[in-house]
């Protein structure tokens, strides 16, 4: 240790030798002999072992600091030689060290892949340990809020798409929220955790929240009742441009930029047609510590039973953000790649539909399958094979059973039992006379229909393009 610390002063002393040559402008033949004696000490000093230089790698502790807390639902493990690892929290975090390792500025994906919580689950509500999540994302520098409004308008088509009942997107910016606790009087230190508990805002009551802040997190009985003015507001972009004339808020720099790009999000909202949608909520806070700017989250609403009563929430679907910089904690000089995305609960949306199903007495589809080719005597694998061929041939998606020689009653409950809609029946009759027998499954209506002709019939049926020859 000694000699090294040696050799360090010695590589310092001749390194300050190096550049008081340059600042005399000494002679070039000069600066270059002295240049050569510190480069020989530099490898006799060789690298320090003991600093070890910031290398990014598949996740490893990655996940630490940016939920908030969150951060008590992630599966925390240790490998083999004791080293702390953690299961995906979610797509976010982990997409973010993507860009920072692979040194990307520009990207737009989809991405569908499990995550883990280590929370109650919930079967009934959609709530569970191992689940998958849809995100989309859009990482670059572009203008303000056209990402963002983009963003939307997919998450808006998505949930339309699905029919799962009415929605309502409910949008906020991290901006405000921490420009409304700077002017209510909270502490620097304390925003994070009392926005975790405005974020409760949708669950319980407003003085529920309140005996939270005060009675657990230390905060002051007035400034929460500050707070409380502001959190339980929510409305449309009137909303927005009466709080930038608000003589406190409007004087918080945080605030009134959050403020002036959601006056702006809300013109490209109305553009793309679902600024009706749309709701400004003051009481929005997402938990997640590495959002940034604009947050939204969609709650499907309950159509209430008293005219007159608001709309009841029965639970968030898909919520996202902006996160301009996350990308910069996993860089080594802190680059930071502006980001904007959405993440759809997938098992959410799945006990949703399959809750709706049963409630309409509706069997869920388990397959794709547009039609079984059956068989009404035995000894026609052959036949079946080769209808099913020609089917598969055509685009349409056929199956039929595994088994030589089925009973039609069987083929015909495994097509109710699947949500299979047609069923092409081959019999010794029907190949006689060169049709098919189409049943719906349904209706139980049977129509003869020629062999060459069927291709056409199901995909009328199923509303397949009709080929134009």
């Amino acid at each position: 240790m000694a000699e090294r610390a040696a050799l360090e002063e010695l590589v310092k002393l001749q390194g300050e030798r190096v550049r008081g040559l340059k600042q005399q402008k000494a002679s070039a033949d000069l600066i270059e002999e002295e240049v050569g004696k510190l480069l020989k000490l530099k490898a006799q000093l060789g690298p320090d072992e003991s600093k070890q230089k910031f290398v990014l790698k598949t996740p490893k502790e990655t996940l630490m600091g940016k939920y908030g807390e969150d951060s008590k639902l992630i599966y925390d493990l240790k490998d083999q030689g004791g080293e702390l690892l953690s299961l995906r929290y979610d797509l976010t975090v982990p997409f973010a060290r993507y860009l920072a390792m692979n040194k990307l500025t520009n990207i737009k994906r989809y991405h569908i892949a499990k995550v883990y919580r280590r929370d109650n689950p919930a079967m009934t509500r959609g709530r569970y340990r191992e689940f998958y999540q849809c995100d989309f994302d859009i990482a670059g520098n572009f203008d303000p809020m056209i990402p963002d409004a983009e963003c939307l308008k997919i998450m808006c088509e998505i949930l339309s798409s699905l029919q799962i009942g009415d929605f309502l997107v409910k949008v906020n910016d991290r901006r405000i929220l921490d420009g409304m606790f700077a002017i209510c009087g909270v502490s620097d230190s304390k925003f994070r955790t009392i926005c975790s508990s405005v974020d409760k805002l949708d669950k319980v009551s407003w003085e529920e929240v309140k005996n939270e802040m005060v009675g657990e997190k230390g905060l002051a009985p007035e400034v929460a009742d500050r707070i409380g003015d502001y959190v339980q507001q929510h409305g449309g972009v009137s909303l927005v441009e009466q709080l930038l004339q608000d003589p406190k808020l409007s004087q918080n720099k945080q605030a009134l930029e959050g403020l002036g790009d959601l006056k702006l999000l809300f013109e490209y909202l109305t553009l793309f047609g679902i600024d009706d949608k749309i709701s400004f909520d003051l009481s929005l806070a997402r938990g997640l510590d590495y959002y940034t700017g604009v947050i939204y989250e969609a709650v499907l609403l309950q159509t209430p039973a008293q005219a007159g009563e608001e709309p009841l929430g029965v639970g968030s679907v898909a919520a996202g953000g902006r996160y301009d910089g996350l990308v910069g904690m996993f860089d080594p000089k802190g680059r930071k790649v502006p980001c904007v995305g959405l993440s759809i609960g997938v098992e959410r949306i799945f006990s949703i539909v399959e809750q709706r199903l049963e409630a309409l007495e509706e069997k869920v589809r388990t397959t794709e399958t547009q039609v079984l080719v059956a068989s009404a005597q035995k000894k026609l694998l052959e036949e079946r094979l080769k209808l099913v061929s020609e089917l598969w041939d055509a685009g349409i998606k056929a199956e039929l059973l595994y088994k030589k020689n089925p009973k039609l009653l069987n083929q015909l409950q495994y097509c109710e039992e699947a949500g299979i809609p047609l069923v092409a029946i081959i019999g010794e009759q029907e190949l006689k006379d060169g049709v098919i027998k189409l049943r719906s499954v349904t209706s139980r209506e049977e129509v003869n229909v020629r062999r060459e002709d069927l291709v056409e019939e199901i995909k009328r049926r199923t509303g397949q393009p009709l080929c134009i020859c």
